[in-house]
């Protein structure tokens, strides 16, 4: 952390193939619009699309449009996006954001019947809602967090290898409570969790800020992991997958650790690795999760061909580099799965600038590069920017703002929500391609068949574009700054 989202076949389908193959000449049934040419079936272009739109000057905030239709592709436009669903690249795991033990208290706070009613409009996916489907938690405190904490503190001078003091106690009051009730709205949901520090008596320094992991206490460190993962699970909680430290070359933040990419790799191979085998642990294990601008650190650790079978994939920040870094570590490792895993939006920030520059990095961009999800930072914060820890980030803003009663979304609650609500987990990104200036596209199949295109206006003024998808295509022009989610749910034929 940065310390400054059928139609139904006609049954003239259902009849054998051999009845079509026989046929010699045109056949026209216009009451479903379909045609059969020389025994090939065509169907003629008038596939429904429904679109929502955010508008960089807030006029239109995740709004649905009039309907539009496909048609039978004619003419020509230099800024067409071209879908083919027939070319498919990763899996998405999900789209959502981190879960904090702030944005947890926020939660909890509210009376039962409000924050039922957030949780259900945050994690479901009816039409008033965004279907949030990937979260990611903090290992103990996170700088967002009311106060530093871990799961096994012990009085200065002390040392606890047994891990007899360990306990997630602390996570009972808000963050436990709150998963359990997104859980039982959405039971697939994936959570990602990783520490911000280990306990103070592992550190180099015994403190929560910065110090490196004491070499002796690398076993010990692995075994805290399994606890925590086997104390989640019996409260219900199934951890997907964990990164063994959030920016490990951000020693600076409150709580953080120093971790080098060479010092993750002997930590995975001889200790993480080995306990969650040991102990049938089938959690994921994904390295680095910090900032584009070092893609040698994870390449380093998959490069370790011990530390190499133990991990997943790598995950990213994008507050130094560029998003093309995943593209990077997939080439060099094509088999390894990648992630975005956090980015924030600031006090200072503008809606109509961060609702730009995270949907084409992160929404468009992170997917584009072989991300499986894309998560921004803050779920929640209160109108101070709170809780955080004493060095913390005090201008992190929330997707939502939760002052008492009152809850505000942000930018980064649309910013998400454009991807959330209609690309779901186990959709595939297909091939669409894009253009170095003015509108930019991402293109995903469901696994419902439904096909979502994400497209963004970065361009000085309003654009009109052509999307083309077989022998079809529609136009639409998109204000300047603004951001469109089409969704159809036909089968090109």
């Amino acid at each position: 952390m940065k310390t400054n989202k059928l139609k139904l076949l006609p049954l003239l389908f259902l009849a054998p193939a051999s009845l079509y193959l026989s046929c010699q000449k045109d056949i026209v049934t216009s009451a479903h619009n379909l045609s059969i040419t020389h025994g090939a079936m065509v169907r003629a272009a008038n596939e429904p699309v429904s679109l929502w739109v955010t508008s960089g000057d807030q006029t239109k905030l995740l709004q649905q449009q009039p309907g539009i239709n496909f048609a039978a592709d004619a003419g020509t436009n230099k800024t067409t996006i071209t879908i083919d669903e027939n070319t498919t690249y990763q899996g998405i795991d999900g789209f959502g954001y981190c879960l904090t033990g702030g944005s947890a208290t926020l939660i909890n706070q509210l009376s039962g019947a409000q924050g039922d009613s957030l949780l259900h409009e945050l994690f479901l996916t009816g039409p008033n809602q965004i279907g949030i489907s990937y979260l990611r938690i903090s290992i103990g405190a996170s700088d967002l967090s009311a106060s530093d904490f871990t799961y096994d503190e012990v009085p200065a001078g002390q040392t606890d290898v047994n891990l007899t003091n360990f306990s997630i106690n602390q996570e009972l009051t808000d963050l436990v409570p709150v998963l359990k009730r997104i859980i039982a709205l959405n039971p697939a949901i994936k959570i990602l969790a990783c520490p911000w520090t280990p306990p103070t008596w592992m550190k180099s320094n015994n403190s929560f800020k910065g110090g490196r992991l004491n070499t002796a206490y690398y076993d010990a460190y692995a075994r805290y992991f399994v606890k925590y993962i086997q104390a989640m699970k019996a409260q219900g909680i199934t951890i997907d997958a964990v990164t063994p430290q959030n920016e490990p070359l951000n020693p600076n933040n409150n709580p953080s650790l120093l971790m080098y990419a060479k010092e993750e790799a002997n930590f995975i191979k001889n200790n993480l690795g080995p306990q969650f085998q040991t102990n049938s642990i089938t959690t994921k294990i994904i390295a680095y999760d910090h900032n584009c601008d070092h893609p040698d650190y994870p390449d380093s650790v998959l490069a370790d061909v011990n530390a190499n079978p133990y991990v997943n994939g790598s995950a990213f920040h994008l507050y130094a580099g560029a998003i093309t870094a995943l593209s990077t570590v997939h080439t060099n490792y094509p088999a390894k799965d990648l992630y975005f895993t956090e980015q924030y939006t600031s006090s200072t920030g503008t809606f109509s600038g961060d609702l730009s520059w995270h949907v084409n990095n992160m929404v468009i961009g992170a997917p584009r590069n072989w991300s499986r999800n894309v998560l921004e930072w803050n779920l929640a914060s209160d109108p101070n920017y709170g809780p955080h820890t004493s060095g913390g980030c005090t201008t992190c803003k929330g997707a939502l703002t939760i002052g008492g009663t009152s809850i505000t979304r942000n930018v980064s609650y649309y910013i998400i929500a454009h991807a959330s609500k209609f690309v779901r987990p186990g959709a595939v990104r297909i091939s669409s391609n894009t253009f170095s200036g003015g509108i930019q596209d991402a293109a995903f199949k469901n696994a419902d068949g439904s096909k979502v295109v994400i497209a963004l206006n970065t361009g000085h003024t309003s654009q009109t574009f052509k999307l083309k998808w077989g022998s079809e295509s529609f136009t639409y022009t998109l204000p300047v700054g603004s951001v469109v989610t089409f969704k159809w749910s036909g089968t090109q034929l």
